[in-house]
């Protein structure tokens, strides 16, 4: 009865552990995969990556005197079925990279790269352009753009805008979460702003505000 027990509990346990992974959005995973895409986009590698914390040793295994960890066997010590779940939860952590290197993505990317530097960025440091808080880009004051540049800067907009989305909706496809596109569409939106240089005008609630 008792062993019948253990294994209902042990199974219950490791089917809860898979529906977490099953419905877990990596946001800093997210965060991080947003973050190299937006600054190859507008060539802005040279900031520093923050360090990875430090690891430390698993507070939950009991110390001998001598500072090894414990030996006590199993069948002694009683045997941790909530471990099961951390053990799950680790691999969930360790399987949630954001993968950003399909090459429908990197097509993507390469695209808003040249387009980028062969006509946006003029219009972003113009102050005609501004990074929406949706994730896209809105001119915000043609007057500021050369009246023999306005249509091709315009038509620009749009076709990034276009990729934008198709970024956004394929990176979430190629993780294997379409469902996941609204989120990766705002943690994009986010970075974009915060990759913004000095002088370019993004917009949030309050509207529209130069970095």
């Amino acid at each position: 009865m008792h062993r019948w027990l253990g294994t209902s509990v042990a199974s219950a346990l490791l089917l809860t552990a898979c529906v977490t992974i099953n419905v877990y959005f990596p946001a800093a995973e997210a965060k991080e995969a947003a973050r190299e895409f937006v600054e190859k986009v507008i060539g802005d590698d040279a900031k520093t990556t923050p360090a990875k914390p430090e690891t430390k040793p698993d507070s939950n295994v009991p110390a001998t005197p001598g500072g090894s960890a414990s030996l006590t066997p199993v069948s002694r010590r009683g045997f941790d079925w909530l471990s099961l779940i951390g053990i799950a939860s680790a691999h969930a952590q360790e399987s949630a990279d954001i993968n950003i290197k399909t090459p429908a993505i990197q097509a993507i990317q390469a695209r808003m790269a040249e387009r980028f530097r062969n006509q946006l960025q003029a219009g972003f440091d113009a102050g005609a352009l501004g990074l929406t808080r949706d994730g896209m880009i809105e001119v915000r004051d043609a007057g500021k753009l050369a009246l023999k540049d306005r249509v091709a800067i315009t038509q620009a907009v749009a076709d990034d805008n276009r990729d934008r989305k198709a970024a956004y909706r394929e990176i979430a496809v190629a993780n294997g979460h379409p469902e996941w596109e609204a989120q990766i569409r705002q943690t994009f939106a986010q970075q974009w702003i915060a990759s913004a240089r000095g002088g370019w005008w993004y917009q949030d609630a309050g509207g529209w505000k130069q970095k």
